[in-house]
């Protein structure tokens, strides 16, 4: 019996509230852990066990696997699905109510993050473990399409933007491949894709600093970048003019053509002028 058979004969409803599109073909599950880099030696955090699917995939790669799913009602699903793994644990928690101290305990030293993202929370897990997290070395997630373009964005790009340089102060992001909507049950109503995501410490900026540039910056996107600068982060044009200069650009520059580099830069002037 295959697990969509089993979905259908248990009688399992599908929750939209929890964002629930699982997938079942055993190519796209292997190249999500293919891309992932999963190997014998690496414990694996999965974020939404979902069917368990992706779970077994990973699990015949992985030295462990915990999975945290937040929909009590998979429980006779995934006793079907993960039926004699030995080396995988599920825990039926919202990742985000438990914490990362809580996710790292279970993890017992470095991990790697691979999951098929409900994406009402995309944005909220992602920054959660990439700011606070000690033990991560990368995380690989299904997304949606249009949001996994913002994050692997170049500068100049219409896709750049403050999402790319959240995750970019983190860690390289790369999208590896698209996936369409047909690969999933039920059927969603866009296209998504994989990002992976190599967390290194890249920068000694302060975040929130930074945090804070970023925003000024891009917070009217069809202004230069001496108006912005100067709103958003209360000095003067010329102030703002000055900064600009300062990095070797024109003043007729935008935020979206700066790279992280520019806005680390940026962020140090800015900081030694306020403080």
């Amino acid at each position: 019996m295959t697990i969509n058979d089993f979905l259908r004969e248990s009688g399992f409803k599908f929750n939209k509230k929890f964002g629930q599109n699982f997938i079942t073909d055993t190519n796209l599950l292997d190249a999500i852990v293919a891309d992932a880099g999963v190997t014998e030696n690496d414990t694996v955090i999965e974020i939404g066990t979902g069917a368990g699917t992706l779970t077994r995939a990973i699990a015949q790669k992985a030295k462990k696997v915990v999975s945290f799913e937040i929909d009590q009602n998979l429980r006779p699903v995934l006793d079907f699905s993960l039926k004699g793994l030995n080396n995988v644990e599920v825990v039926f928690a919202d990742v985000l109510s438990c914490g990362i101290k809580k996710v790292e305990s279970l993890a017992e030293g470095s991990y790697k993050v691979v999951a098929n993202l409900p994406y009402y929370i995309t944005t909220p897990i992602l920054m959660e473990f990439l700011e606070n997290s000690e033990n991560l070395t990368s995380m690989t997630v299904m997304i949606q399409k249009e949001v996994a373009l913002r994050l692997a964005a170049s500068p100049a790009t219409k896709d750049y933007g403050r999402i790319t340089l959240a995750v970019e102060f983190f860690g390289n992001a790369s999208l590896t491949r698209t996936v369409s909507r047909k690969m999933f049950v039920p059927q969603p109503n866009v296209d998504s894709a994989i990002v992976r995501i190599d967390k290194n410490p890249r920068f000694d900026t302060d975040r929130k600093l930074f945090s804070k540039v970023v925003k000024a910056a891009f917070s009217m996107r069809r202004k230069v970048l001496t108006t912005c600068l100067a709103s958003g982060l209360n000095v003067s044009k010329e102030k703002a003019a000055e900064f600009i200069s300062a990095l070797g650009k024109p003043l007729t520059v935008r935020g979206e053509e700066l790279s992280i580099h520019d806005f680390v830069r940026l962020t140090e002037l800015y900081k030694n002028d306020a403080f």
